[in-house]
């Protein structure tokens, strides 16, 4: 691409993220009353794939949802599981689908990883199966990564995130070092991620074809531990706290290790069916939409 239809398109994509704060700015969220479930927490943290996105686009309505609770002075934080993206990344994708956000709003399980190898394994050598944007923060965090050395096979510790471009070779240096004894982490167990299309492989089919072909069992950072949900809490203050994903495993379990009531939307693949028979921790309440969460009728107590 040309230079000068590099900029072109830039403009087009600051001129589409103007126009969807505008209509979210234009869209009297005065006029929205909050659902009396979502109105009793001080405080609301959102899960994003599949709660407030799927795929590139917002989930019906979830926009205007956040500028409602924001309206009615309710403190807003975001997690993710999505090991793929930077920080940044993610709020720029906010801006871009018409919702305010910083840097700080945002708790990844890549900040995650990164504090927790800063904290304990700074100066060893690790392998990561994922983007270079998790291998950035594991080299923020004061490792050297062995990726594309003889020496990956000889690493300290193996990371598995997600990657589309996973390789053969790639399970074959993570065995290897686990064969030797390195520490073995991975940011998640989701099987899949939803998408418009339908669901597609997650970082937990790559950690269990590393964790079959080892026979190790992998240690994990992010959801369904309860960390991300800790630091949100942390960075939210204190109050009466909701969380909100699409996935029972992971979201719903985070938050009740977390001690943290939740509720379950269906945007992301879940079923009511699936959340009826579900073991214990359940949602407390199931919608279709973040939408329909905040802005009213939600619909059946997961126990009824």
């Amino acid at each position: 691409m040309s230079a000068s239809a590099s900029a072109a398109s830039e403009q087009d994509q600051e001129r589409d993220t103007r126009e969807r704060l505008d209509r979210v700015a234009a869209y009297d969220c005065r006029a929205l009353r909050l659902s009396a479930f979502v109105d009793s927490y001080d405080q609301v943290i959102l899960d994003l794939d599949g709660c407030v996105w799927v795929g590139e686009e917002a989930s019906a309505g979830a926009a205007e949802a956040i500028a409602a609770l924001r309206e009615a002075s309710k403190r807003v934080a975001f997690v993710t599981n999505n090991p793929y993206d930077a920080g940044e990344d993610f709020v720029r994708k906010l801006w871009g689908l018409g919702v305010r956000a910083s840097l700080d709003d945002v708790v990844t399980v890549g900040g995650a990883v990164q504090h927790l190898l800063a904290e304990t394994r700074p100066g060893r050598g690790a392998f990561v199966i994922g983007t270079q944007a998790m291998r950035d923060h594991v080299s923020h965090a004061g490792l050297s990564v062995l990726n594309g050395t003889g020496l990956a096979p000889q690493a300290d510790l193996v990371l598995v995130a997600g990657t589309r471009e996973l390789t053969y070779e790639d399970l074959r240096d993570a065995v290897l070092a686990l064969s030797r004894g390195a520490d073995f982490l991975a940011t998640g167990r989701d099987r899949t991620y939803p998408m418009p299309d339908g669901p597609w492989p997650a970082t937990g089919a790559l950690v269990a074809a590393v964790e079959y072909a080892s026979e190790r069992t992998a240690q994990i950072v992010g959801k369904p531990e309860p960390q991300l949900f800790r630091t949100a809490l942390d960075r939210l203050g204190p109050g009466r706290t909701l969380a909100v994903g699409d996935r029972l495993d992971a979201d719903i379990g985070a938050a009740a290790s977390a001690g943290i009531d939740a509720a379950l939307v269906l945007s992301g693949g879940a079923t009511r069916q699936q959340a009826a028979v579900a073991p214990a921790p359940r949602p407390l309440v199931v919608t279709e939409t973040l939408a329909e969460l905040v802005l009213g009728r939600h619909a059946a107590l997961a126990s009824g």
